[in-house]
């Protein structure tokens, strides 16, 4: 990159900040409390915190000095502190500073390891006072993770930016807390994926799981078998550059990069290009729709394994990390169960079903793997009874594949719960812990095997576009719940600091917001689609798997509806839960009574607003049906609360046909819910005089 782009680049995200910052001084102002008493917006909370009385003002003489050890790692990461800051603030900050103008001094004792391991030191020592700020860490990875400490502590206050006096005694709950980005259902531009490595350090994320292959595409360049990419991937995959450019990108941040090519099952795309891998008869053609499908590996053949042996010896070579992991998941067999010869094999070699062959399948791999100087990490259905003990068990089924892994000895990390695409919301992520539920069952030798967990973001229906917002900011939850201690549970306080998480986040290079503007500006064909954004602030998509069964999706379907613009937790729907369920249990103020009164009007009225431009094209067309609804919800929602202040009950007639609308409401349309339902059906309750105060 040219110093005039970087210039460029600077100052367009300095301007960036300025703006999204002025929000976050406005709210530590607003927060008189919080301010004064210098309270942390810093996510993941740290370990230990003690908070003291004052703060260190930051001016352009501030400086950061790098002590004892040093590597260009770390002269790299104070450069790009030093220009956060700047975003942050405004203020340039040079690497000289005046002599005795406080600064930051950075200690670090020795090395890290070549290539990043499990395991390694990330603790860091923080002490911010009059004389300055004193980062002690054993090793760069701790002052990678306290660097971004520092960051999220500064604050506006009324006589500029600041960074409240502070001892912090930081170090993870767990060593393994990770990403998983799908690149194979939707393949993921290069730039996006170096924007959620960006983001990633912010929340001391430190493992970035690349799923590089599955029925839809295969995305890794593979020299040694190039048809894998050039029949297997409809043109997009990363070349080895790029895969080596991402590997020293994260390694900058402190973050290991897992590959994943998915085996024995879900391998379409790799028996498109090399058929005799195959089960099944050829030709095989790339997948364009979801789910689970028949072709699958043939693990009776020596071939596969030779194929396989040469495979994993290349990307071995390109992925430096130690650990490789190989799928294994949702293996059907029904391929396996068609060929005779197969089935031979498994009568001969007393394999008694499907699930035996691939353990046999599976712990062939694994000597592969381990032959390259690899450990084999795998879906929870490759723990079997002959499952070799070095194998990592990643568990996405359920907790009990995480408990009978570590009870057998196995390593294992947990994703169920931290599914990002099932769009739930950044408390149901924040209230699941690997250990929850478990830790009684297992004897301190076997909690040690629990290794930590993964936030999985599966690509079936996010692209480039979107993805960001599908991601963030709810990873931050995710990311707290793996680092800080486990009695760090308050939601509230959670909430808190992801608002200024997410309000941080353009500047830090991922603006989800900006990408919802301007899919509302292109479904609207405005520049300022006022109505649609006020639609658009409370609809959420579907959780779960619903969506798949509203609409049939193919890889080639666009994802340009109103269901992919927004993100997939309504911070105003949330805002309003919370008033409503004050005004039901007759705890709220007069101010939120006039807010969440305020906000009904805004809702029943947008509907007269919106309605001319929903008729310009398919996409805006299918949005009637949700306006009107959400008109007519805040209508009975603001029905409900006069009732609440006259202190009347509403007739059991009324009462019965606002449920009835209010449970028509809670169903998708155009594959958008409506979460304010629900809430305004408390203030029916309590406007029956049912509510539980």
């Amino acid at each position: 990159m040219s110093p005039s782009s970087t210039s460029l680049r600077f100052c367009a995200r300095v301007s960036i900040f300025l703006l999204a910052f002025v929000l976050v001084a406005a709210k530590s102002l607003a927060q008189s409390a919080d301010a004064t008493q210098g309270s942390l917006t810093a996510m993941p909370m740290p370990a230990s915190i003690e908070l003291q009385s004052g703060e260190l003002g930051l001016d352009g003489r501030f400086s950061v000095e790098l002590k004892g050890y040093t590597e260009p790692r770390l002269v790299h990461a104070r450069a790009r502190f030093l220009e956060r800051l700047s975003e942050e603030t405004g203020i340039l900050f040079g690497l000289e500073a005046p002599d005795g103008a406080p600064g930051l001094v950075i200690h670090t004792q020795r090395a890290s390891a070549p290539v990043q391991k499990l395991g390694e030191d990330e603790s860091y020592h923080l002490s911010i006072s009059i004389a300055g700020v004193e980062l002690t860490a054993a090793n760069p990875l701790g002052v990678l993770r306290g660097l971004q400490t520092i960051l999220q502590m500064v604050k506006a206050t009324p006589t500029g930016f600041a960074i409240p006096y502070a001892v912090i005694d930081d170090q993870p709950r767990f060593p393994w807390r990770g990403l998983m980005i799908d690149s194979s259902r939707h393949f993921i531009p290069l730039p996006v994926i170096l924007e959620n490595l960006d983001a990633m350090e912010t929340v001391k994320l430190n493992v970035f799981h690349w799923h590089l292959s599955d029925d839809q595409g295969f995305r890794a360049e593979s020299k040694v078998f190039p048809l894998l990419q050039d029949k297997g991937s409809n043109g997009q995959f990363y070349t080895q550059e790029q895969i080596r450019e991402v590997i020293g990108y994260a390694r900058e941040r402190g973050i290991r990069v897992v590959p994943e090519f998915d085996m024995p099952c879900h391998t379409t795309s790799w028996l498109v290009g090399y058929p005799q891998l195959g089960s099944g008869k050829a030709p095989y053609q790339i997948v364009d729709r979801f789910g689970i499908f028949d072709g699958a590996m043939d693990p009776t053949r020596e071939s596969t394994y030779l194929f396989l042996n040469r495979f994993i010896g290349e990307m071995s070579a390109l992925f430096p990390d130690a650990y490789f992991h190989i799928g294994g998941d949702e293996c059907n067999g029904k391929a396996w169960d068609a060929n005779p010869r197969i089935q031979s094999f498994m009568k001969l070699h007393h394999l008694r079903d499907d699930a035996a062959l691939q353990a046999y399948f599976t712990a062939r791999v694994e000597r592969l793997v381990a032959a390259h100087g690899k450990t084999v990490e795998g879906w929870d259905e490759v723990l079997q009874p002959e499952t070799p003990k070095q194998v990592v068990i990643q568990s996405w089924r359920g907790r009990e594949s995480l408990l009978n892994a570590a009870q057998r000895g196995y390593r294992a990390l947990l994703s169920t719960g931290y599914y990002l695409d099932l769009i739930q919301s950044a408390a149901d992520h924040y209230a699941v812990d690997p250990l929850a539920g478990i830790a009684d069952k297992l004897t301190p030798a076997q909690q040690k095997n629990i290794l930590g967990g993964e936030a999985a973001m599966w690509s079936e229906y996010v692209d480039g576009q979107t993805i960001n917002s599908r991601i963030w900011p709810r990873m931050a939850a995710v990311a707290e719940r793996l680092w800080s201690p486990a009695d760090v549970t308050d939601v509230n306080s959670m909430y808190r600091r992801m608002d200024v998480f997410s309000e941080r986040l353009a500047a830090w290079g991922v603006n989800p917001r900006a990408t919802t503007e301007t899919m509302l500006e292109n479904m609207s064909g405005e520049r300022n689609p006022a109505a649609l954004r006020v639609l658009a602030s409370v609809v959420q998509p579907p959780a779960g798997y619903v969506r798949g069964g509203l609409r049939e999706y193919f890889t080639y379907t666009p994802l340009d509806r109103l269901v992919d613009a927004v993100p997939p937790e309504s911070v105003a729907a949330r805002r309003f839960a919370g008033l409503a369920a004050r005004v039901a249990a007759g705890t709220a103020t007069l101010a939120e009574r006039e807010e969440a009164k305020s906000m009904l009007r805004q809702w029943r009225a947008n509907e007269q607003a919106l309605a001319p431009m929903l008729d310009r094209s398919e996409m805006t067309a299918e949005l009637v049906p949700v306006s009107q609804t959400l008109s007519r919800v805040a209508a009975i929602g603001l029905d409900a609360m006069l009732e609440i202040e006259a202190g009347q009950h509403s007739t059991p007639e009324m009462t019965a046909e606002w449920e009835s609308e209010l449970k028509q409401a809670e169903k998708p349309q155009a594959a958008l819910t409506l979460p304010i339902a629900a809430s305004v059906g408390e203030l029916v309750e309590a406007a029956a005089g049912n509510a539980t105060h």
